[in-house]
């Protein structure tokens, strides 16, 4: 049982422990959970800066629902950033219905957003609680854009852009890989969920540069899920990718060539192979972001029949906002109620503005340029 108000739970891994940094720095109390005491003890040792002040103590669990139920009571908020999560999510979202606590985590499969939308968000909402999924950098940013631009009435098409600099992480890499073997990929169009067409890397202009950018459909992205229940929206299109354009190159021969390979297997052993795959391309925990290189960037164009409107939001440090956004959710959510409960965006939860107001104060991104065409 929890001693403290918040569990993050992977908190050894690079996402886990930039959110308890930043817990640390609301003065949060929090359990840092996981499944090796080692790992989590050399973790918040060496990388989150003063650890010594923070309010928190180390838990370790299996995963399963019955142990992370155990853990999860008594705490009011759940941040998960272990995944797969169309795998292993499942069981922590039922410990956190069971044990009564809100639930985040950092997810960018659209398969698992679906899912706890249609299976799990009428329960949390009957439960009072929040069901958070894929409060992340590559989706809550440029929903923030998103829903700056839907502030125009009579707007009801989204398209979506989304690109950062630097490398995905070991465990994303993996989720990215397991994603494409096990999941579809969809846009909104007219309210209904639409398989995006195999077309390969798609150039995309990117505001303020004069090179095209490459991009994939990522999975889908969380945006059309979020917005499938927003009156407003009838249409929504994400895309993303990084600015190394060798390595965007390199992506989709990766994953053809790890589909291909694993395709006659059971899914244990494909999960094992691609896993493999996976630290081939990635096999060592990134540096600590660099606001000088790791850079991003959210554009969105809002579209209507007699309306545009255009924002764009440049930033740094992907990850270090992804770690932000989470642990000012659990800060809110232990002072006041959420703006909406069951299955919901970090901004149908706490509110674009103000999502937008916690990173500028933090200096993680620059104030959007908001075009509007009237």
């Amino acid at each position: 049982m929890s001693s403290k108000p918040v569990v993050v739970y992977g908190a050894s891994g690079y996402t886990g422990r930039l959110v308890c940094e930043y817990l640390r720095q609301y003065h949060v109390p929090f359990v840092a959970a996981g499944r090796d005491e080692a790992k989590l003890k050399a973790s918040m040792d060496a990388h989150v800066p003063g650890i010594e002040t923070a309010d928190y103590e180390i838990a370790t669990v299996d995963h399963d629902t019955a142990s992370l139920t155990d853990l999860f009571k008594g705490a009011s908020v759940v941040l998960n950033t272990v995944g797969p999560f169309s795998e292993l999510g499942p069981a922590a979202v039922e410990a956190a219905l069971a044990a009564g606590a809100h639930y985040t985590d950092t997810t960018g499969e659209q398969d698992w957003l679906m899912t706890c939308d249609e299976k799990y968000g009428q329960q949390f909402a009957d439960a009072g609680l929040v069901l958070a999924p894929g409060i992340a950098q590559m989706y809550t940013t440029s929903e923030i854009a998103a829903q700056l631009c839907l502030e125009q009435p009579g707007l009801d098409t989204l398209d979506i852009a989304v690109f950062w600099g630097g490398s995905p992480t070991i465990a994303s890499t993996r989720t990215i890989l397991v994603n494409a073997a096990t999941s579809k990929a969809h846009y909104l169009e007219n309210n209904q969920y639409t398989e995006f067409p195999t077309q390969g890397l798609v150039q995309l202009v990117v505001p303020g540069q004069h090179e095209l950018a490459l991009s994939l459909p990522w999975g889908g992205m969380s945006h059309p899920v979020w917005f499938k229940r927003d009156p407003r929206v009838a249409n929504c299109k994400a895309q993303g990718g990084v600015f190394n354009a060798a390595l965007m190159n390199g992506v989709p021969q990766i994953v053809a060539a790890a589909l291909e390979a694993t395709k006659d297997m059971a899914p244990d052993e494909r999960n094992e192979a691609l896993t493999a795959t996976a630290r081939q391309v990635m096999n060592e925990m990134p540096p600590r972001e660099n606001p000088r290189v790791n850079k991003t960037l959210d554009s969105v164009h809002a579209s209507g029949p007699l309306g545009r409107a255009h924002c764009v939001i440049h930033g740094n440090s992907n990850y270090q906002q992804t770690g932000l956004l989470q642990a000012y959710a659990a800060y809110s959510l232990l002072q006041t109620p959420p703006k909406r409960v069951g299955f919901a965006s970090g901004c149908q939860a706490f509110g674009h503005r103000e999502l937008l107001g916690v990173l500028r104060s933090f200096g993680l991104v620059s104030e959007p340029q908001l075009t509007v065409q009237h």
